[in-house]
């Protein structure tokens, strides 16, 4: 063999050896999605796709399933975005749920792609298609809320199931393993957050759980609750929910030295709704402008929240004044979207059962036994995340319509309870004057509705510095662009020292 021929031969062996250890393209999607045997995934569909309007990387889409159960009858199905290489960040994320998923949530895990993330993302463990298109709805079988197995997925499992399969796969397409991994979610993905750090508190180095439901079966209690307090002449219509947060932010508004429509604290707001009581010193007893002694009793109560009826003892905190005008589902379409299909479906097993029936106090404890224990992540002890060097970041908005914004509060208490002390090292939350649910507030448009808590819990696991104020952008208010706004680790809170009141950096975190 000639040394020119030799030379060819050899370099042509380097670049066979070298392509075997480079990353996949993304353009060769199809061609990778069958040489990923060995994951316990059977890969459904595999694309490629090109950068466009909405996806800026070019990525490798791939759909896939992973069996779970005894009889691995039940399966999760998922997807996992694989960024080009060029444009990869090293990190796998994983996206959780909303509501009673059966979807996956493909329009969160594109803004991360879009981040450079490797993400994955699931359906939760069963099919919004088998169950009234992921709706509840009053005397409707949902079929997944009879199989213990889906049940258990649904908040507890099924991002365990799906994260170390997608994770080996991103492993394989890269030739190297991420180097961190993240877990995001809100609201129902809130609250598979808390169950991940409580059941498998080693599967991420990062969780940011948002306007978390993970006392899921008593946020199911306490819409029924306020949908009954506010039955015939109760009812508050938007306009003495308006003239409430009105009231309350006519007197609040400015303790935190600045008047921006939007209390920095509602805890700090010495506000009695009692004022508004038509025959009061100030008003006027027109309707529109003062409220009902029925009203009055029926906004107390929202407040108050739902109490044990033998014992009188808290079933779920109450809403916190400045959160009035977000009330309106709480009277009513909550209730019929959550909480009568859940009672009717694994309390009672009864598709005709009459929720207004329902006794606080034995249901309660039937309730805790048969879907709290199933559904609920309320440990007060997350030691184990702490011992594996897990960091987490919870978020939740003052003015949240679904969620009692001082449930986290509490919750963080009992955390401190069990530690014996400050949760700080590995766990912070963040409250959001005016902050809605996983976004902005409808009647807060002007707050800054983006909430940057995944670059904080990244800085944290990869620098070791914990976040002292975590960034907020873009508000609704298409007339506010620019503005941003600080979010502080409860109980500290934004104070304003001057300059411009619409840039973060004109707020201190005091407290």
């Amino acid at each position: 063999m000639g040394v020119g021929l030799l030379f060819g031969f050899l370099l042509a062996a380097v670049a066979r050896t070298l392509n075997h250890h480079a990353s996949w393209k993304v353009e060769d999607c199809s061609k990778f999605a069958s040489d990923t045997g060995g994951t316990g995934v059977t890969i459904l569909d595999a694309a490629y796709i090109p950068q466009n309007a909405s996806i800026t990387i070019p990525t490798c889409r791939l759909v896939g399933r992973v069996p779970y159960g005894e009889k691995g009858n039940n399966s999760v199905i998922f997807e996992l975005w694989l960024p080009s290489v060029e444009k990869y960040n090293g990190r796998f994320l994983v996206v959780g749920n909303g509501g009673m998923a059966g979807t996956i949530p493909t329009q969160v895990i594109t803004l991360n792609l879009n981040q450079g993330y490797a993400v994955a993302g699931g359906n939760a463990g069963h099919l919004a298609s088998e169950n009234n298109g992921g709706s509840g709805a009053p005397g409707v079988y949902l079929p997944y809320m009879h199989d213990d197995e889906q049940v258990r997925a649904w908040i507890h499992n099924s991002i365990a199931y799906l994260t170390p399969p997608a994770r080996q796969i991103a492993t394989a397409f890269y030739r190297k393993a991420p180097k961190y991994s993240y877990y995001e979610g809100c609201s129902t993905g809130g609250a598979q957050g808390f169950a991940l750090a409580q059941f498998h508190p080693g599967l991420f180095d990062g969780i940011v759980a948002k306007g978390p439901g993970n006392w899921y079966s008593h946020l199911a209690l306490s819409f029924l609750y306020n949908a009954q307090v506010t039955q015939g002449s109760a009812f508050l219509p938007q306009t003495a929910l308006d003239l409430i947060t009105q009231a309350v932010l006519a007197k609040c508004d400015t303790i935190d030295g600045v008047e921006d429509g939007v209390l920095e604290n509602p805890l700090l707001c010495d506000f009695d709704v009692a004022s508004l009581e038509c025959g009061s010193p100030g008003t006027t007893g027109n309707s529109s402008e003062c409220l009902t002694p029925n009203q009055v009793s029926a906004a107390r109560r929202i407040y108050s929240g739902p109490a044990d009826a033998r014992s009188g003892a808290s079933l779920y905190p109450g809403f916190s004044v400045g959160s009035e005008t977000e009330w309106m589902v709480q009277e009513g379409v909550l209730v019929e979207a959550f909480s009568i299909p859940i009672l009717q479906n694994m309390l009672f097993d009864n598709l005709s059962y009459d929720a207004a029936q329902f006794d606080w106090g034995a249901d309660v404890d039937a309730l805790d036994a048969r879907i709290g224990a199933r559904i609920d992540a309320v440990s007060p002890d997350l030691s184990q995340l702490a011992a594996a060097g897990g960091k987490m970041i919870v978020l939740q908005g003052w003015a949240d319509p679904l969620n009692a914004a001082t449930w986290p509060i509490e919750h963080l208490r009992q955390l401190e309870a069990s530690s014996g002390g400050d949760v700080g090292a590995w766990f912070r939350l963040f409250m959001i004057p005016g902050g809605g649910h996983c976004g902005a507030a409808s009647h807060y448009p002007q707050v800054p509705a983006v909430w940057h808590a995944l670059d904080a819990v990244a800085r944290w696991v990869e620098t070791g510095h914990a976040p002292t104020e975590i960034l907020a952008t873009d508000p609704a208010d298409e007339g506010r662009a620019g503005k941003t706004s600080k979010l502080c680790p409860w109980p500290r809170t934004a104070r304003f020292r001057g300059g411009n009141v619409n840039d973060w950096n004109s707020f201190v975190c005091e407290g």
